[in-house]
């Protein structure tokens, strides 16, 4: 079976989520091989099926931005002839997707909710034009370079053998070009990461610039929050909470939008949920129509219902 190189993200020597839900992604189309940059090895990485685990460990990956990761993965990729490159469909997992498949002179697909072999072929699902169309695609040039949704798909944990291999790469001066010149920790909030989290609980412009209630219900749930454009704009909240064309996409199992109208820009950012709630004043606000359970009320008498709701169920 060809092995398939699945990019890791581990903040602080941790595999995150969507990294775990690559290597499950990644058993449906070969023989899963982990990448990891840093000096220690999350031991989650065999524990969820990871055949192979390739450590690049030099502190150049952490002194500069993307470009040496991207030349380090491009060499493996050049090395292995993997049958695709998986990543996480972040910023940062982007920039390396891109830089990769230019290198390798394959083709890239970005933000894919589903990956799946069909008639000996790698397919992937997405969501395009504003989340208005839902397209199959695949690559026809090379090696297929995906970046992948977080929460397209539940982690499964299966033993791999996580054989560890260091490997190195004599980095170019021209990737060292943009050098890390300061950074400090995210302040913790007790909240899931807004593009990781499997519930979203979001505030818009009905909030009134009181996200009180919103917050409230979304910690019941443990849930992430997040926040309208109009809020942003209004500043009622910080721009990193923004779901939507100009801000965060984010496909969690249940997204919960509160007071917010539903217009293109939002529900381009949020409509990949796989069930969608929306608590409006206005029977007519178009996020109805995209909703699996709507409720016509005011958020604030809606919300502390369904708060205490929840806190008797778990009661």
């Amino acid at each position: 079976m060809t092995e398939v190189l699945v990019l890791i993200d581990a903040p602080e020597g941790k595999a995150t989520k969507p990294s775990l839900e690559l290597l499950t992604i990644a058993r449906r189309i070969g023989e899963p091989s982990a990448v990891v940059f840093g000096g220690s090895v999350p031991s989650t990485l065999a524990e969820y099926g990871a055949e192979k685990i390739y450590q690049f460990d030099d502190a150049v990956y952490d002194e500069f931005l993307v470009a040496p990761k991207a030349e380090a993965l491009s060499q493996l990729v050049a090395e292995k002839s993997p049958a695709a490159v998986l990543v996480p469909s972040s910023a940062e997992g982007k920039e390396i997707a891109a830089r990769v498949a230019l290198r390798a002179d394959s083709g890239l697909i970005t933000d894919a909710v589903d990956v799946q072999v069909a008639d000996g072929a790698i397919v992937t699902t997405q969501s395009v034009f504003a989340g208005n169309f839902t397209v199959d695609a695949k690559v026809t040039q090379g090696v297929p370079v995906i970046a992948v949704k977080p929460n397209s798909t539940a982690p499964e944990a299966v033993t791999g053998a996580g054989t560890v291999e260091a490997v190195t790469c004599e980095v170019s001066d021209a990737a060292k070009g943009a050098k890390i010149t300061s950074s400090k920790p995210k302040e913790a909030s007790g909240r899931p990461e807004l593009t990781e989290a499997a519930i979203v609980v979001s505030g818009g412009r009905g909030t009134g610039g009181d996200f009180s209630e919103v917050e409230a219900f979304a910690d019941s749930l443990g849930a992430a929050v997040g926040a309208s454009r109009a809020a942003v704009d209004s500043g009622w909240y910080p721009h990193s909470f923004q779901v939507g064309q100009t801000g965060k996409v984010v496909s969690p199992q249940l997204y919960v939008a509160n007071g917010i109208s539903g217009a293109i820009q939002h529900r381009a950012g949020m409509q990949t949920s796989k069930t969608i709630v929306a608590v409006n004043k206005d029977e007519e606000a178009p996020i109805f129509e995209l909703v699996d359970f709507g409720v016509v009320g005011d958020l604030k008498t809606v919300l502390p219902q369904a708060t205490d709701e929840v806190a008797k169920r778990k009661g």
